[in-house]
């Protein structure tokens, strides 16, 4: 059996405030497309802030 093309990809998570880059996760690119947005906790500015895909 042939193996899939792998439409999952590794992508980091960087703070709209400041910039710092502490997550990573995963998704498919078929059914996401757009970039992620989460709200997480950044340890830089101590607080939760929505931390946006990065190229």
């Amino acid at each position: 059996m042939a193996k899939g093309k792998g439409d999952r990809q590794v992508v980091t998570l960087g703070c709209t405030e400041c910039r710092e880059r502490t997550y990573t996760t995963s998704k498919n690119r078929r059914n996401d497309p757009d970039r992620l947005e989460f709200r997480k906790f950044c340890p830089r500015c101590r607080k939760h802030e929505l931390y946006r895909e990065t190229r």
